[in-house]
């Protein structure tokens, strides 16, 4: 017999894409990758694909707002 559902409860689910693109650091600043990885980078300079690698500070409150209704569990 399955079970009732409880009225009014529901899980949060995060969003995966903005898990994988966003981290958040030990002093709980938001911290993002940068585009442009993975493929066509045959003609970049080394120094570029080495930039790459880095992870910026996200600057934006609204997009910081947005990051963490989208991935609600991201800090624990």
């Amino acid at each position: 017999m399955p079970r009732k559902q409880k009225a009014g409860k529901f899980k949060l689910k995060t969003h995966k894409a903005t898990s994988k693109r966003f981290r958040l650091s030990g002093s709980g600043v938001l911290l993002r990758t940068k585009g442009g990885k993975s493929h066509l980078r045959r003609r970049t300079a080394k120094r570029t694909k080495a930039l790459f690698t880095e992870m910026i500070p996200v600057e934006g409150e609204k997009i910081i707002k947005r990051v963490k209704r989208l991935a609600p569990h991201m800090g624990d």
